[in-house]
């Protein structure tokens, strides 16, 4: 099976390669990534970024999930990750992303997410998906909101992070809610 490809007007979301290992590095390896996200760690080890894209890659053969590589069109730079991680037995997928910081406040993130939802429902024909964001950063709540997801509620002191509890902000949407709101214009 391979890996599908999505496009906006301003941005080409892509398979991973190794070759994107020094970029994401980079990026991901800065704190403020590792302080808003639950499993990308600080410091960012050498070679994290190979075992993560090769885990990502064996992911998407076995049908768990679908990862894409975040890349800015007219510039070809790459600028984040965004995924879905899929649970085939009850139809639906958790929404996982990041963008690096200084492609904060262009709004990459909520483009990726809205062609990335139209690809869980139109291509995977999956029920429901759904997303959380640690409270303290309600940027990646806009994200959500901006894509028509639901605030569903707060996990109250849900995660254990770098010595603190933190609550979580849980999102979803159904299928039958997006098709309402993208049946007019002529992506269902």
């Amino acid at each position: 099976m391979n890996h599908p490809i999505l496009t906006t007007d301003r941005l080409l979301l892509r398979q991973f390669f190794i070759t994107d290992a020094k970029d994401v590095k980079e990026l991901a390896g800065h704190r403020d990534i590792a302080y808003n996200t639950l499993l990308i760690p600080h410091p960012y080890e050498q070679g994290f970024a190979e075992r993560w894209i090769t885990e990502r890659q064996l992911d998407f053969q076995k049908g768990l999930a679908v990862t894409f590589a975040i890349v800015i069109r007219e510039a070809r730079e790459f600028c984040g990750a965004i995924g879905l991680g899929i649970n085939r037995h009850h139809s639906n997928a958790e929404l996982g992303y990041w963008v690096g910081v200084p492609h904060w406040n262009h709004g990459y993130c909520s483009e990726a997410a809205g062609v990335v939802l139209n690809y869980a429902f139109t291509v995977l024909e999956l029920n429901r998906v759904w997303a959380h964001h640690f409270t303290r950063n309600p940027a990646s709540g806009r994200v959500l909101q901006k894509i028509g997801m639901t605030h569903e509620g707060c996990l109250r002191k849900h995660i254990f992070k770098w010595g603190e509890y933190l609550d979580v902000e849980q999102y979803g949407i159904l299928r039958p809610e997006w098709i309402a709101g993208h049946a007019e214009d002529g992506r269902v």
